[in-house]
């Protein structure tokens, strides 16, 4: 299994350069909210706005007109001066008329938020669904694929950063555009059971995302995120209304790491791992093991208790091997015996499903029941080989086996 990438059409001409990201602070947030009103749009979604942790604002940038892929966010607040405050993740950064937002898909115009993105894919594909990765969640089954540009994040390892650092403008347009009511049709033509919304992150193109979802409910089709997990939780709400699985990102268990590898906090993911769990969405965690920041035992050690504490032992974790990329092509890949160790710490804390991914042919690629320690799938890369369930329950020992299958 490896780190899901993609590829787009990119104008390497007018790629620009990644600055460190410095988070927005909370008292951004605060200052803006008093004698303001929440302004919808259209449909109900949002976008993030930037402002660093200084107080600056990240002037200037939009450009002098929408284009036709503009689509006006929709949980933001309208402040003095034409300013802007967005509420979908937890930068809540503010955004001056004519300014870009840090996750660089979002714009002032007249004050009012936008979002570049709606309707303008820059990736599309179609993967086996154990490429998310989703190991439990209906195997063998096909996903259509899509991403716009833009992230909240500015992690030091992106594996994305082609799409994800940059603007909408700095790739072409998909060469066949995809609203919302076009992509249920070209799923169900691709042989897709699922829409996932991934490679970048979806959160930053939430109008897209949002309004896509509910078509391809309508349609009969399950709904992926593939997300970084920053979000708050009004329209993690809103998302959950038409989200079927979730593959989430657990940088590290430590604040200090989320900050200086990702340029983001540690509780706001923690808290929507908490929310989908309550409402019993399918999610798996993932944790890319990047030496000299998260390969700590002791951190594992405290993640995976938190993990078994607050949302049980049956949500499967996975341990992916860094291979040296980005910002961080300086450092060696995780050592083997690393991601190993690792999966043994989670097991022992009580977590009944823990993978190991991107290394080929390690036991942690497969499945085993976590009562009878019998191999219950096989994978071998993205492809299932042995498959020994009985619609949701082992077939040894008819012990119930967390998921989604076909039953």
């Amino acid at each position: 299994m490896n780190i899901e990438r993609s590829t787009s059409n990119i104008d390497k001409k007018k790629m620009i350069t990644r600055r460190q990201f410095l988070h927005g602070s909370a008292a951004c947030f605060a200052a803006a909210a008093t004698g303001t009103m929440w302004s919808f749009g259209d449909h109900a979604c949002a976008g993030i706005i930037g402002e660093d942790i200084r107080g600056r604002v990240f002037k200037g940038g939009a450009p002098h007109k929408l284009w036709k892929w503009s689509h006006e966010g929709f949980l933001y607040k309208k402040l003095k001066n034409g300013k802007v405050v967005c509420g979908i993740c937890p930068n809540h950064c503010i955004l001056a008329p004519g300014d870009r937002s840090v996750c660089r898909s979002k714009v002032n115009i007249d004050g009012k938020l936008y979002s570049l993105a709606y309707g303008n894919p820059c990736a599309v594909h179609t993967d086996p669904i154990e490429k998310k990765p989703l190991f439990h969640f209906h195997p063998r089954s096909l996903a259509f694929s899509l991403a716009t540009t833009g992230c909240n994040f500015r992690c030091l390892n992106c594996q994305n950063w082609e799409i994800s650092q940059i603007r909408p403008e700095d790739v072409q347009p998909y060469s066949e555009e995809l609203f919302p009511e076009q992509v249920p049709a070209a799923a169900l033509k691709s042989g897709a059971r699922s829409v996932a919304y991934t490679y970048s992150e979806p959160t930053t193109f939430f109008e897209y995302m949002i309004d896509t979802a509910r078509a391809a409910k309508q349609a009969g089709l399950y709904n992926l995120w593939v997300s970084n997990a920053y979000i708050n939780k009004k329209p993690l709400l809103e998302l959950c209304k038409v989200l079927n699985a979730a593959s989430l990102n657990l940088k590290s268990y430590s604040d200090a790491v989320y900050r200086k590898l990702n340029g983001g906090r540690l509780n706001p993911v923690l808290n929507t791992f908490k929310i989908l769990h309550e409402r019993g969405i399918h999610f798996e965690m993932i944790n890319l093991v990047v030496p000299g920041y998260v390969d700590d035992d002791d951190m594992a050690r405290r993640m995976c208790a938190w993990i078994v504490e607050n949302i049980g032992p049956d949500h499967p974790l996975h341990f992916l091997r860094f291979f040296p990329r980005y910002k961080l092509d300086r450092l060696p890949p995780t050592p083997v015996s690393t991601l190993t160790r690792f999966r043994r710490i989670a097991m022992e804390a009580g977590i009944h499903y823990v993978y190991v991914g991107n290394v080929p042919g390690h036991e942690g690629n497969n499945t085993y029941c976590h009562n009878c320690k019998k191999l219950l799938i096989e994978r071998r890369g993205y492809f299932i080989g042995a498959y020994n369930l009985t619609g949701n329950r082992c077939k040894f020992c008819d012990t119930v086996i967390p998921g989604v299958w076909d039953i």
